[in-house]
């Protein structure tokens, strides 16, 4: 997987991305990351990259040429191709007004070849960007920041761990929150429950009480399917408390649906 970054701020990814799970999927070859400075593709003594927007308005917005040109320089396939499907590569501009950016889209990208990542600045940038040169255009939430960096570190890192190899024991991504599977992962085989769309179940370790708080006793027990059992509800619980939006698209048994019709009773009562 390669990631191309278009940033006025090549500085801010030498952190985020120079440690764990992103760092070693660099090394081993899983991914490669290259930052392009915005600037570097200007043409004016002044390095220019915003202008006001047409119509007046607060603000500045990104210049549509140093986009255009740095996109141009990376020999991608052509926009039609991408759309397509017949080149595994997609152009993505972060932005507040995007589509939200979710574990399935990563799930998505994960299977590209390469994806460019435009990160908007300011008031955003020119519209000919997304309505032209852009596949997509993505938010990491529903609130604004100063730019597209910090989004582009979070998607790059959530694309990244979905890569074969890049963490230790794959079928750890295959369990977390969010992660949505065919079958209704109460019914799986090992010990542990996998997400099925909804939030991870709780995790514990040692030691077995810690200041009169102790560990559930259901987990101790060495009970598989009493286990299983249990992650599984709590995963319900805690999905109807933070998250009951992901009950939409999530795969529930009769059995899910019992517990949770009899958890809502409780909470009500």
């Amino acid at each position: 997987m390669k990631a191309d970054i278009l940033t006025i701020f090549p500085g801010f990814f030498s952190g985020p991305l120079d440690h764990g799970i992103t760092r070693r999927a660099c090394e081993m070859g899983l991914a490669k990351i290259e930052v392009h400075d915005l600037r570097q593709f200007t043409h004016d003594k002044h390095r220019t990259v915003d202008d006001r927007p047409f119509g007046g308005g607060e603000g500045m917005v990104l210049k549509p040429e140093p986009i255009f040109d740095c996109l141009e320089s990376l020999g991608l396939a052509s926009r039609e191709q991408r759309l397509a499907g017949s080149a595994k590569e997609s152009v993505i501009v972060l932005s507040a007004q995007g589509q939200r950016f979710t574990q399935r889209v990563a799930t998505e990208l994960a299977a590209l070849d390469r994806m460019v990542l435009i990160c908007g600045r300011y008031e955003g940038v020119d519209e000919r960007v997304a309505e032209y040169l852009a596949d997509r255009e993505l938010s990491i939430g529903d609130y604004v920041l100063s730019g597209g960096e910090l989004g582009a570190a979070v998607i790059v890192e959530a694309v990244t761990r979905l890569l074969p190899g890049a963490v230790g024991n794959e079928a750890s991504t295959r369990q977390e929150s969010f992660t949505a599977h065919g079958e209704v992962a109460a019914n799986s085989a090992d010990s542990t429950c996998g997400s099925g769309g909804l939030l991870d179940y709780p995790h514990y370790t040692r030691p077995a009480e810690f200041r009169g708080m102790p560990v559930p006793e259901v987990l101790i027990n060495g009970n598989h399917l009493e286990i299983r059992r249990w992650r599984r509800e709590q995963a319900l619980r805690k999905t109807l408390r933070n998250r009951p939006d992901l009950f939409d698209g999530a795969a529930l048994s009769e059995k899910d649906k019992k517990f949770l019709a009899e958890t809502k009773q409780d909470v009500t009562k």
